[in-house]
């Protein structure tokens, strides 16, 4: 019974209307209530501090021959300073950013100033009614009567407001008029307790009225602004937020951060269990998320699997950072989904404004750039913005800008490392490897320049030119002798792609089967649903089909099952360490069984000694590759590589 009473009280001195019979809501939207009513409030405060003000100096005037002129001009100093004050404290606050939530503690404040102030002039009657001459005695009942209605008028949405300042006028006026005996004062009385019970009633029923189109309010821009599957802020609102958190910024200086974070291995995830899997995934960690902030503070869902937050007057790196954490912490327990155990991880990067930005703009590209730096850092890596991400991310834009012309400007070009049949100790085709000649930069590796190409959407322009570039210069080889071709995932993003790899082939004059894909588990993982289609469309062209990187994954039985691959290609960490892991060499041994079960080809990766050529050669694989058999070479170095007497001693038979 305690707990309901100390609960209804809460609920009564926080504004909540369903204290009085109106509707139940929960804290977010009673908050976004409680900002609605202090908007009100804070628009009607400034004529009403005037008003006060005005009130103040009439009674000194009406009470100027009164023996108590003296303890009411003290009054009114003290009641005039202090609302000519709310009142320009008031219109600076009306110049910031309408706050999107106001907690309970602030409409506590707001109902304590209501009490102070309705108790100021509740006192009025009672200290100067009895001196004062009848003419006096009509200027304070009417007042009094007056501040009852501005009250009500200030507070027509927050009734215990109202209440809180109206009560000590009421309790005032009945004092003073009650002893007073005069039957005229006693109507009077009457009078004012009608007016007054008339407005309160009026209070109750519009304030119930503004709730309830609130609600309707929010319930419609909830479709606007809302994800509908995480039920989180959309892109929409966040934006709307960050806008919000900018204006304060610039006008009472109040700074903030920004947490961007996105899941990792969430795409896996979706394709390997399917997508209401995934989207369950989703939801699991929205409710997560949004547990660790404070309830005026709304994690957004801004992209597929990308989220973001704006802490509002936040300027300590400490304090973004413990929420950070949190959003770490809150992927520790693994996610209950659909029967099974899936485990999630974040990384987050973070801005603080305006030490990283001022503008919308700005902040997000630094947050980006800071995600960037987390996400290679590892799951659950949180950093904050620093110049050297400034220069770094730059560096990328340059790069992206001077890739964007490579290929036109022929910086690009392909180097090939062969690949040996360990039966016929012969080099049977030759791998296709990327490289850029930047005219300033020099030699660009590929793990810089791939990604961004990737990102940018340039890998469809650069994968096209690879593809005929490899089929023209294989032509000219021995009609033996296949190339293989790396593909990314974001190259099945193109739906061109299977028509560009026929037109290759038609334009080199090449049999299909010279030509050979190589994929990665990973890019299967991330595009499986469309690269099957255009896989076996390859397949029943011709074009041979490789599995890069066996075995890095977790998924690789089920994909040779599922999509018939001409050739597996193990993977170089289990190469590297077969001679001194027994588990790498069980591995290794076991793919080789599997493939020749299954009848498709193994070619093994990274083969630097020659005993681990030996040992290949002794359990049955069937191609090597790697610098014990050749360092990539130009275009002009296969023909010398395909020279028989000049294969090293090294790997011979």
């Amino acid at each position: 019974m305690r707990t309901q009473t100390t609960s209804y009280f809460a609920r009564l001195f926080a504004g909540d209307l369903s204290a009085f019979g109106g509707p139940v809501t929960d804290e977010a939207v009673a908050g976004h209530i409680r900002a609605e009513q202090m908007s009100l409030v804070l628009g009607y405060s400034v004529g009403i501090m005037l008003a006060n003000a005005c009130n103040a100096g009439v009674l000194v005037v009406a009470l100027w021959h009164s023996p108590d002129l003296k303890l009411a001009l003290i009054w009114a100093a003290i009641v005039a300073g202090a609302a000519i004050a709310f009142g320009l404290q008031s219109h600076a606050a009306r110049r910031i950013t309408k706050p999107q939530f106001v907690s309970r503690r602030a409409m506590h404040r707001l109902v304590r100033n209501a009490f102070i102030l309705g108790a100021a002039w509740g006192t009025v009657p009672v200290a100067f009614f009895v001196n004062a001459s009848t003419g006096g005695q009509l200027v304070i009942t009417c007042l009094c009567s007056g501040m009852l209605a501005g009250g009500a008028l200030a507070f027509a949405t927050i009734p215990i407001a109202a209440i809180a300042f109206t009560a000590p006028i009421f309790a005032g006026i009945a004092i003073c008029l009650g002893r007073n005996g005069d039957p005229a004062f006693l109507l009077i009385a009457f009078l004012v307790v009608v007016y007054g019970s008339v407005l309160l009633r009026s209070v109750f029923v519009n304030s119930i009225a503004f709730a309830r189109r609130v609600m309707r309010q929010i319930e419609a821009e909830r479709t606007v602004r809302q994800d509908s599957l995480t039920h989180l802020p959309n892109r929409v609102a966040f934006n709307e937020t960050l806008d919000a958190a900018l204006k304060r910024l610039a006008l009472s200086g109040e700074e903030f951060a920004v947490l961007l974070f996105d899941l990792d291995r969430f795409k896996e995830v979706n394709d390997k269990f399917g997508h209401p899997a995934g989207d369950e995934f989703l939801v699991q960690i929205a409710s997560r998320l949004q547990r660790c902030t404070r309830a005026a503070e709304h994690v957004a869902r801004i992209g597929g699997d990308e989220f973001a937050l704006v802490m509002a007057n936040r300027a300590r790196p400490e304090d973004a950072l413990e929420i950070a954490e949190r959003f770490v912490a809150a992927f520790d327990e693994p996610f209950q989904i659909e029967g099974r155990q899936i485990v999630g991880a974040t990384s987050v990067g973070i801005v603080l404004a305006p030490r990283d930005g001022s503008t919308q703009l700005d902040i997000m590209k630094n947050a980006d750039t800071a995600l960037y730096r987390a996400k290679k850092a590892g799951p659950g890596t949180v950093c904050f913005f620093e110049e050297a991400d400034d220069r770094s991310s730059r560096d990328r834009k340059a790069l992206q800008s001077d890739l964007e012309g490579a290929v036109a400007r022929n910086e690009l070009f392909l180097v090939f490392q062969p690949f040996l049949d360990l039966d016929g100790n012969r080099i049977t085709g030759f791998e296709a490897l990327l490289r850029w000649q930047h005219p300033q930069r020099g030699l660009v590796p590929p793990s810089e320049f791939i990604p961004i190409a990737e990102q940018t959407g340039l890998i469809h322009e650069i994968g096209e030119w690879v593809v005929r570039r490899a089929c023209a210069t294989v032509a000219e080889w021995p009609e033996e002798i296949r190339v293989a071709v790396n593909f990314s995932a974001a190259q099945f993003h193109n739906n061109g792609l299977l028509q560009i790899i026929v037109q290759a082939l038609a334009d080199a004059k090449i049999a299909p089967h010279r030509l050979e894909i190589e994929i990665t588990e990973s890019m299967l993982l991330s595009k499986y649903a469309s690269a099957a289609s255009v896989l076996n469309a390859l397949l029943e062209l011709g074009v041979t089909v490789a599995l890069d990187d066996f075995g890095t994954g977790f998924s690789s039985l089920t994909y040779l099952r599922k999509l018939p691959f001409s050739r597996i290609k193990i993977d170089q960490s289990f190469i590297r360490d077969m001679l001194v892991q027994p588990d790498c060499a069980a591995i290794v041994k076991s793919v080789i069984g599997l493939a020749r079960d299954l009848r498709i080809g193994v070619v093994a990766e990274g083969v630097e000694t020659a005993d681990q050529l030996e040992y290949l050669r002794q359990i049955g694989c069937d191609e090597v590759q790697g610098y014990l058999i050749s360092r990539p070479v130009s275009a002009d170095g296969v023909l010398a590589l395909l020279d028989p007497k000049k294969l090293r001693a090294t790997y011979a038979a």
